[in-house]
């Protein structure tokens, strides 16, 4: 049967920073297709938040506290997940920040702090999760790209820098790793109804009327929206799909947009 090509029972799937927000909605999807749930954050506090909302959604979700910029803490908790848990089938980088400052502006030290969240830690994370995926032959890495892995905008060079760059580091993974039977591929979603947007995106904000007027599906992406691309690419639906970026976006990279007076 086709469906049983997208179940995932028996599978460990590692969400970095999945306490909340995308990552969780991700989580959420892989978990109701079957997989085991782990989730990292470098906040205890924010683990047993997140541990709560995934038990009101009967998840149950194993949490880990370390960094994923900290080589040895990587490597030390992979290997507790792994012993705990299981073998790590899904590997999903998920944690990330963005600092909106202009680039003339910005501190070197900020710049650095983005980059080594977002694209130092999924190289991290990888190397790591990547050689027992290497000894296995098998496994599934998502990255969490982002439409600034393609365009560029105001105040987020240090983002877009690093989104660029995951972009790429998910191309050059599939590259080295496809024939241990690992695919890797990315997820970048468009602009989604979550907790961060909530303040701009009630009704006359220029920002929510900017992003209606520019996705051509006229809405802001819900979070759940995420969840069958996600299940693909975690599962053996996507065997052989390596190297790609899915764009999750309403279509906002199909089209140069609209005049805001045209229906």
């Amino acid at each position: 049967m086709i469906l049983d090509l997208f179940r995932l029972e028996g599978k460990v799937a590692l969400v970095t920073g999945a306490t909340h927000g995308i990552g969780m909605a991700i989580a959420t999807a892989l978990a109701e297709a079957g997989a085991k749930i782990v989730v990292n954050d470098i906040s205890p506090d924010a683990l047993e938040r997140g541990k709560a909302a995934y038990a009101e959604k009967g998840i149950e979700m194993h949490g880990y506290v370390f960094d994923v910029t900290d080589e040895d803490a990587v490597k030390a908790g992979v290997a507790q997940i792994e012993d705990e848990v299981g073998p790590i089938g899904i590997l999903v980088n998920n944690a990330g920040i963005i600092k909106r400052v202009p680039m003339q502006d910005m501190e070197v030290k900020d710049y650095r702090q983005v980059i080594d969240i977002d694209l130092v830690g999924p190289f991290i994370m990888g190397k790591y999760v990547g050689r027992r995926m290497i000894e296995r032959r098998e496994g599934k890495i998502i990255n969490i790209c982002s439409m600034m892995s393609e365009l560029g905008r105001n105040d987020v060079c240090a983002y877009a820098s690093a989104k660029g760059g995951l972009k790429m580091l998910t191309r050059n993974m599939a590259t080295e790793w496809a024939k241990y039977g690992i695919q890797t591929n990315g997820i970048g979603p468009g602009y989604f109804a979550t907790a961060q947007t909530a303040p701009i995106r009630v009704d006359g904000h220029p920002f929510n009327e900017f992003i209606i007027n520019r996705t051509p599906a006229a809405r802001w992406g819900n979070p759940e929206d995420l969840g069958g691309t996600a299940v693909f690419l975690a599962s053996k639906a996507s065997d052989f799909v390596n190297g790609h970026v899915v764009y999750v976006d309403g279509g906002i990279l199909a089209t140069i947009g609209k005049p805001s007076n045209e229906e």
